[in-house]
């Protein structure tokens, strides 16, 4: 399988619970309603809202502040994925997950890379 995943970060205007609301009761289900058009197998939210633990595991890494969550969109392999973006519907799916995706979402300082999941042990 094949994994998109997005790091995502809140726009500044919006509060940590805004922004949890709308991906989770307004994004989620726009997601849900393209997932056949974009051949999407499978989707998951990360919420963050762990502010203590994120600040020590950041600070004694030297790390970067922690994103506002993890946005994870799964395929069964690459040829399903770039298959959804060879139609027309796929692209129009697209196109309207960006734009909403834009309302409450820094796509400036967010973002997206693709990964094969490895599992080492369950």
């Amino acid at each position: 399988m094949i994994k998109l995943n997005f790091c995502v970060r809140k726009k500044d205007d919006i509060s940590a619970d805004e922004f949890q609301d709308y991906w989770f009761n307004k994004h989620a289900p726009l997601v849900k309603s393209l997932r056949e058009a974009l051949h999407i197998k499978k989707y998951i939210q990360n919420h963050t809202g762990f502010a203590p633990l994120d600040d020590m595991a950041n600070d004694t890494r030297g790390m970067t502040p922690t994103y506002d969550g993890l946005a994870e969109l799964w395929w069964d392999d690459v040829e399903t994925l770039q298959s959804a973006f060879s139609t027309e519907q796929g692209l129009q799916a697209a196109a309207e997950l960006i734009e909403d995706e834009a309302k409450f979402i820094d796509l400036k300082t967010s973002t997206i890379f693709f990964s094969q999941a490895h599992i080492i042990f369950e």
